[in-house]
């Protein structure tokens, strides 16, 4: 793969794309979106759920874009502090607003500025004023120590390139006591080195997941206790996407290998 700062430019410019193309009404949530890298957008779509049975949730905010419902497993509490990390357009920030409630505090962070454009809108038409948006790098957040009661996250911390200190800054910015529910991709058995190389891969996600082992030790190494899966279930990509970056047979041999693509959605607490 590319550098880190590459990487980090290139989901900046994929994730400012399906924005700009959202808005301007080329795609919704479930379909890929029109222009000439709009059949690769259904990469980002493959491992979304549907957020329409919680409350607080808001049409205009759900860009699909995620792996599992993180929001609905966070144990939010009246009056919470809450730091979703890739906040999107702020579907699960809308979603956390409706469990902290008024004497509560969201706050979204996310480094691509026609998202947080899009988010702020969002809130502005909802009259939220308890919910902000702000520019930020998960590896160094512009959050002060001890901010959080929760953090949750959405097929996120897959697109950051040094895991290891994102999740330090996670237990960083939440109080003692406080617990995070982050939902996103992890893998049993290796990807084939062309989907690993795939751009369009990475920044769907997919080529970017570590092995589930190395993941949950990291987030043990940021000092998080009571680590538990929420929920997982298997990843199945699609064969007519899977065929953009694979033969036939590499195809045939990557179905019959062991392990596979899976998301988590996983709890931990800061002691």
């Amino acid at each position: 793969m590319e550098t880190p700062d590459k990487l980090k430019d290139l989901v900046r410019q994929k994730y400012g794309e399906i924005a700009l193309q959202e808005q301007d009404g080329c795609c919704s949530s479930a379909t890929s979106c029109c222009g000439p890298e709009g059949a690769k957008v259904e990469v980002y779509n493959i491992m979304s759920e549907s957020y329409e049975q919680l409350e607080g949730y808001n049409p205009d905010a759900d860009m699909g874009l995620g792996c599992g419902l993180p929001t609905q497993f966070a144990r939010i509490s009246k009056g919470d502090t809450v730091v979703d990390l890739g906040s999107g357009a702020g579907n699960d920030c809308f979603v956390a607003r409706a469990e902290t409630g008024e004497t509560g505090r969201v706050i979204g962070l996310d480094f691509t500025p026609h998202m947080i454009d899009r988010a702020r809108a969002n809130a502005k038409k909802l009259g939220y004023t308890n919910v902000e948006f702000i520019y930020g790098d998960i590896e160094d957040m512009p959050i002060p120590d001890a901010t959080a009661n929760v953090v949750v996250s959405n097929c996120v911390l897959n697109l950051v390139p040094d895991k290891e200190q994102a999740f330090s800054e996670v237990f960083r910015i939440l109080k003692p006591g406080g617990h995070f529910s982050i939902s996103d991709i992890v893998l049993r058995g290796d990807l084939p080195e062309k989907l690993q190389s795939a751009a369009e891969m990475y920044a769907g996600c997919v080529a970017g997941a570590i092995q589930k082992d190395d993941y949950l030790g990291l987030v043990r190494g940021a000092g998080f206790v009571d680590l538990h899966i929420q929920k997982e279930k298997e990843i199945l990509v699609p064969e007519n996407i899977l065929l953009q970056y694979l033969t036939e047979e590499e195809l045939e041999t990557y179905r019959s290998r062991e392990g596979g693509i899976f998301s988590i959605t996983l709890f931990g607490r800061k002691p």
